[in-house]
């Protein structure tokens, strides 16, 4: 039996809803992560994990895991849920690369996640960087495995060649949030490409794909449940659910603070689809338990 709701639709008011009890999270501790730490304060290396205060930094870095964000730090866009800035982006750095794979290589990163900003400005959308990237880490460490979270650049399929070529382990693309929610959350995105662009990732040949969906935006439990069903018609492995977390009072409210109970069912759901992997829990994001999903 289906739940009716997840949440209600979003607050109107101002007014965080307090966080509960789950989503306290451990400091991080341990010799890899302390060693990891290290390097990054150095070399002065850059990545998502630390900039976005990912609660589950220490755990990926005592894995050997981390997530560099390239292509700048002003996004195109301007998604509801997002923290990064929208603006005018800087030129590309064409070093980037380089850069990139040299700090892979000094974190000594078994699996190294990257991520980006939509770069709507460039007529490439910054696909030839993210090849760039992929094959510099590949060379400078030829033992790291990559997972790369890509925006949808517009739906332009040229783009998404040149990162099918580079050949990561892993291609992924987060829906982010239900159908009916998508304009509201992620403004100039639309849900019906993000399908098509992980349906076409499958279909040349990408070995395993990937897609995530953030809860208590309002959504109903019968929404996500219709998310997760065309997410596997699109033939996509590995699915991550998570808590939405409102970063700052101008971002979109929190719904509902959706307990870990309703995430154990889902993922259970999920497996039942037909997902070889799913990652569901109210700390979860994008990368979490990233290295496990090359299995």
């Amino acid at each position: 039996m289906v739940d009716q709701h997840i949440s209600q639709k979003p607050q109107a008011t101002k007014e965080r809803v307090k966080k509960p009890q789950w989503l306290r999270v451990k400091l991080p501790t341990g010799e890899k992560y302390k060693s990891v730490r290290g390097l990054v304060d150095k070399y002065k290396l850059h990545t998502i994990c630390e900039s976005g205060h990912c609660p589950n930094m220490g755990e990926c870095w005592g894995e050997g895991t981390a997530t560099f964000m390239i292509l700048g730090n002003i996004c195109t866009r301007s998604c509801g849920f997002c923290n990064v800035a929208t603006g005018r982006p800087q030129s590309v750095d064409w070093e980037e690369p380089e850069k990139v794979a040299r700090s892979v290589k000094l974190m000594k990163i078994k699996h190294a996640v990257l991520t980006s900003v939509d770069r709507d400005d460039l007529a490439d959308g910054g696909s030839i960087i993210w090849a760039e990237t992929v094959n510099a880490i590949r060379r400078l460490s030829p033992n790291t495995t990559m997972e790369t979270l890509i925006p949808d650049f517009k739906g332009e399929l040229f783009n998404v060649d040149r990162i099918i070529e580079a050949n990561p382990e892993i291609v992924s693309h987060n829906m982010e949030t239900v159908r009916r929610l998508t304009r509201k959350v992620r403004i100039q995105a639309q849900f019906d490409r993000s399908l098509m662009v992980l349906k076409y990732l499958k279909d040349q040949g990408i070995h395993r794909t990937k897609s995530g969906i953030m809860l208590g935006l309002g959504e109903t439990e019968e929404e996500v449940i219709e998310a997760m069903q065309e997410l596997v018609d699109a033939r996509v492995d590995v699915l991550t659910l998570g808590q939405y977390l409102q970063p700052t009072p101008k971002h979109l409210p929190v719904a509902e603070f959706v307990t870990p109970e309703t995430f154990d069912r889902l993922k259970e759901i999920g497996l039942e689809m037909g997902f070889k992997y799913v990652e569901s829990g109210p700390l979860v994001r994008s990368s979490y338990h990233a290295e496990k999903h090359l299995a």
